[in-house]
C-alpha cells in the first residue's frame, strides 16, 4: 500500500454568478482554506447537503431549475488545491401545470390541497420536497413509492410537475381479546374484549351514493373511529369521533367531535334494587365509576414562524358518577364535573408518520378550568370532599420535544428497500396545578407513571397513563397519581420491512422518568432509568402493535422484584400509547 501525500484545499473562485455574490457563496460552501481535502463534504456543498444548504440548492429554491455548476481543479501549489467553480444559472422557471397519478381510491382533491408546488409560481425544490412529505404524512400512501417527476420546458422556461402515489389499505377493523388492570382497579382484572373500526379515508360528501360504498364511501381524507371496549359488567367504554381536516374546503382548518362513555363497575350490577317492602333502593353493594364526556376542537395550519406550524383549540366536558368506588381518588362518593378549555401548539416536520426517519415534533400544550374557587365565595377548608370537588378546577400544562435523525444515508437499490439507522430522541414534561391553594391539586387529570403506557382500559380520561418500560404498570406514580412527571427517551430504530401492508422495525432503548407529588418535590435529574430491546409491526387493519423487554435499573419501593435490574415485558397497541 502507498497512502500517497495528503491535499489540504486551497481557494475558490467563482465564475458566472450574477444571482448571489462571490462572498454569498462562500459563505454557504463553508469549505476554508487549509482544510483537509474531503471529495464527499465537497460535493455535498456543491449538490446535495442532506443536512443544510448547498449551492445548487440555493439556486433551484429561487426557480433556477436549468442551472448548472461544474467544479474544476485550477492549480495544485504544494499540498493545496485550487477550483474554479462555473455557474450557468439560466432563466427562472415558471410552474406550468401540476397533475397525479396513481390514485385510484383518494380524490385529486385531497392530494392537491396538500402539494405546495401550484401552477404559475416560482419552481422551488423545498416546496417540492415539502409536498412529498404532506403526502407521506396522510397516511394514505406508501411513503416509499411517492415520486415527483419534473418536466422542464427549456423553451418557454417552464415546468411541468407529476407527482406519482401508490394507495395503500389504512382504514382499522380491531376485534381482539386481552387481559388488563392495574392494582388501582380493584378487582378489575379479566380478559378484554374490543372492536373498533376506524375509516381514515372518509367521505360523507358520498354517504348517500349508493356507488360509493365499496365498502365504505372513501376518498375525501375524513376520519371516522367507532369503538367498544368490554370485560362484561365490570368494564364498557364506548367512542365515537369524526374529524373532518380540512373544514370548508380551502384551507387546512380541521374540525373534531367526539364523545364517550366509559363505566367501572367493581361491585353489585346494578344502581337500585327492590328491597324486602318492594320499594326501589340504591343498591348497598354497588361499588362503580361512570364517565361521560364530549369535545368540540378546531385546529389551523399557521403560516408564522413558518407553516410547519398547527395551533389547536378544544372544549371538552366531562361527567364523573362515583358511588363507593375506593382506592382510585381521593373521594368514593360523589358527583364531580370537568368543563375545561385546551390550547396546543405543535410544530411537527417529520416525513412520514409510521417510521418517521428524520424531523422534529414539538408541543406545548394548555388545558384549564374555570377558576371557580377565586369567584364563587366558598370556604373549602369546611367543605366535604365530594362538595369540593363537585366543579373541578385545576391548570395543566404540558411540554414535548421530538426528534428523528438518520445515522446512516444508504441508497435503495432498483427493487429494494432503502433500509437506515435511525436515532429517535426525546423529552417531555408534565404539570398539573390549581388556583388556590386551599382546593389543593385535583383528584383528576393526574399523571400515572410505569409499565408500558397500557392499562388496558383505554379513554380512561380522569388520568394520564405515562409509559416507562422496565417498571410494573403505574408503580412509578403514587396509587392516586402525581401532579409532576418528567420523561426522556431515546431509541435506536432499523427497520426490518418498510412494506406499507406490514412494515416491521426493531429498536433500542434507554429512558428514564419519574412524577412527583409537589413542586416542592421536583427534580428533573432524580429519575428512575431503564433500558431494554423492542419491536414495532404496523398493520393497516390493526395499526401500529409493540412489543418491548425492558430492564429497570432502580428499585421501586420496598419491592425487590419491581427495577433493581428486574425485567418487565410490555405490550402496546397504538402510536401514542403511553406517550408523554
Amino acid at each position: 500500500m502507498h497512502e500517497g501525500q495528503q491535499f489540504k484545499y486551497g481557494t475558490f473562485n467563482w465564475f458566472g454568478n450574477t444571482k448571489y455574490r462571490s462572498g454569498q457563496l462562500d459563505t454557504i460552501l463553508n469549505i476554508k482554506s487549509g482544510e483537509l481535502f474531503n471529495q464527499s463534504k465537497l460535493d455535498q456543498k456543491l449538490y446535495m447537503n442532506p443536512s443544510g444548504m448547498d449551492i445548487s440548492s440555493l439556486y433551484l429554491d429561487d426557480g433556477y431549475l436549468f442551472f448548472q455548476l461544474q467544479a474544476q481543479e485550477r492549480a495544485i501549489r504544494g499540498d493545496s488545491i485550487d477550483y474554479d467553480i462555473l455557474l450557468h444559472e439560466g432563466k427562472q422557471a415558471i410552474i406550468n401545470r401540476v397533475t397525479v397519478k396513481g390514485n385510484d381510491k383518494t380524490h385529486d382533491h385531497v392530494i392537491y390541497r396538500q402539494i405546495f408546488t401550484r401552477p404559475g409560481q416560482l419552481f422551488r425544490r423545498s416546496d417540492i420536497i415539502r409536498s412529498n412529505r404532506e403526502l407521506a404524512s396522510l397516511g394514505f400512501f406508501n411513503p416509499e413509492k411517492i415520486n415527483v417527476v419534473p418536466t422542464p420546458n427549456p423553451a418557454d422556461g417552464t415546468v411541468d410537475i407529476e407527482y406519482t402515489v401508490e394507495e395503500k389499505a389504512n382504514d382499522q377493523i380491531e376485534l381482539s381479546g386481552g387481559w388488563g388492570g392495574t392494582r388501582s382497579t380493584q378487582t378489575g382484572i379479566g380478559l378484554i374484549g374490543t372492536l373498533g373500526l376506524t375509516f381514515t379515508n372518509f367521505s360523507t360528501r358520498n354517504f348517500f351514493n349508493k356507488e360509493a360504498w365499496r365498502p365504505l364511501p372513501s376518498g375525501d381524507g375524513q376520519r371516522l373511529s367507532i369503538r367498544a371496549q368490554t370485560n362484561g359488567s365490570f368494564y364498557q367504554s364506548y367512542n365515537f369521533s369524526f374529524t373532518e381536516p380540512w373544514l370548508g374546503g380551502r384551507k387546512p382548518n380541521s374540525l373534531t367531535f367526539s364523545v364517550f362513555h366509559t363505566l367501572f363497575n367493581t361491585g353489585g350490577e346494578s344502581k337500585t334494587i327492590t328491597d324486602a317492602s318492594g320499594k326501589t333502593v340504591s343498591n348497598p353493594k354497588r361499588s362503580s365509576m361512570s364517565i361521560v364526556g364530549g369535545s368540540l376542537g378546531f385546529g389551523k395550519r399557521l403560516a408564522w414562524p413558518d407553516n410547519y406550524f398547527n395551533l389547536f383549540a378544544n372544549l371538552n366536558y366531562n361527567y364523573y358518577e362515583l358511588i363507593r368506588y375506593k382506592n382510585v381518588f381521593v373521594f368514593n362518593s360523589g358527583f364531580a364535573n370537568d368543563v375545561n378549555a385546551s390550547i396546543s401548539l405543535t410544530r411537527n416536520s417529520l416525513d412520514q408518520m409510521i417510521f418517521p426517519k428524520q424531523g422534529s415534533n414539538f408541543n406545548l400544550s394548555s388545558q384549564f378550568t374555570p377558576p371557580y374557587s377565586l369567584f364563587n365565595g366558598k370556604d373549602y377548608a369546611n367543605l366535604s370532599v365530594s362538595e369540593r370537588y363537585k366543579f373541578i378546577e385545576y391548570q395543566k400544562y404540558k411540554i414535548t420535544a421530538e426528534w428523528f435523525t438518520m445515522l446512516t444515508h444508504k441508497k435503495a437499490a432498483e427493487g429494494e428497500e432503502a433500509r437506515n439507522l435511525v436515532l429517535r430522541m426525546k423529552v417531555g414534561y408534565g404539570f398539573l396545578g390549581y388556583y388556590k391553594k386551599a382546593v389543593g391539586y385535583s383528584p383528576f387529570e393526574r399523571f400515572y407513571m410505569g409499565g408500558g403506557g397500557m392499562s388496558g382500559f383505554q379513554n380512561f380520561v380522569a388520568r394520564e397513563i405515562i409509559a416507562l418500560r422496565g417498571y410494573n404498570d403505574n408503580s412509578v406514580s403514587s396509587q392516586t397519581g402525581d401532579p409532576i412527571v418528567a420523561r426522556y427517551t431515546t431509541e435506536l430504530r432499523y427497520p426490518i420491512s418498510l412494506n406499507p401492508q406490514a412494515t416491521l422495525f426493531a429498536l433500542a432503548f434507554a429512558e428514564a422518568g419519574n412524577s412527583w407529588s409537589d413542586f416542592k418535590y421536583f427534580n428533573p435529574f432524580q429519575v428512575k432509568r431503564s433500558a431494554g430491546l423492542g419491536v414495532r409491526i404496523f398493520l393497516p387493519m390493526f395499526g401500529l402493535i409493540g412489543f418491548d423487554y425492558g430492564w429497570g435499573f432502580d428499585r421501586i419501593g420496598s419491592d425487590l422484584n419491581n427495577g433493581n435490574g428486574k425485567g418487565q415485558f410490555h405490550f402496546t397497541i397504538g402510536a401514542t400509547m403511553g406517550e408523554l
